[in-house]
């Protein structure tokens, strides 16, 4: 299945960015792509903004080693906004991370006339991206979001890029002391909201980095809750 083509945003202007190809992947040359790295470089730090650009790298790749049919433009936006949550205005939200960053893209979208299925699409992909198991059932776009962010976060899938592939995405966007530094922007961005961690793998990380932290417990819930039976 196909989203709009990778013009998702209407007729938009060509806009080329330095450095944009790599292993044989470029970001869609389009204006609403151009926006949306001006916008999550304008509003996330070095590592956010890299690791962002690494997940639709290799997303893309693994969509290819898939065989999946998708919208280059619209997996672009979810990696790009797909950790935009994390950021220190959404601390006092109460919602997840990944809703957080799934509602800012879907402003972004909408203001900009992208077509419904494409927004739904670009929402999904960022508030699935970390409930494994799910994602790879779905769209293309939601599906690729959560592979590249396996790839790059958890070496998921490691070797089915080859390793000249790998030097040439990191060499464009590197990523130094990178395990260390994303648990720390992971566990900034959600201890102030711990609840918002229960039933998901977010939790592990405020286990271990969080003193006192106590992981919610569903059969707690369960035995907890009003019903005599």
């Amino acid at each position: 299945m196909n989203a709009q083509p990778p013009s998702a945003s209407s007729s938009p202007a060509p806009f080329s960015s330095p450095a944009s190809s790599a292993a044989g992947v470029s970001v869609p040359d389009t204006e609403l792509a151009a926006e949306a790295t001006e916008l999550v470089r304008d509003v996330t730090d070095d590592l956010i903004y890299h690791h962002s650009r690494r997940v639709y790298w290799f997303g893309s790749l693994q969509g290819r080693n898939r065989g999946l049919d998708f919208d280059p433009e619209l997996l672009y936006i979810g990696a790009m906004f797909h950790d935009l949550g994390l950021g220190e205005r959404f601390r006092s939200s109460g919602r997840r991370f990944e809703v957080d960053g799934a509602d800012e893209a879907r402003r972004f979208l909408e203001s900009r006339g992208v077509p419904e299925d494409g927004v739904r699409r670009v929402w999904t992909a960022i508030a699935l991206h970390t409930t494994p198991g799910v994602p790879e059932h779905m769209e293309a776009e939601v599906a690729l979001v959560t592979a590249g962010v396996e790839y790059d976060v958890l070496g998921i899938g490691f070797h089915d890029v080859s390793a000249d592939d790998r030097a040439e995405i990191t060499a464009l966007h590197p990523r130094p002391d990178f395990k260390r530094r994303i648990l720390k922007a992971f566990t900034d961005g959600i201890a102030p909201k711990p609840e918002t961690t229960f039933g998901n793998v977010k939790a592990d990380v405020l286990e271990h980095f969080v003193p006192g932290f106590t992981r919610g417990d569903f059969v707690r819930v369960i035995q907890d809750s009003p019903w005599d039976e």
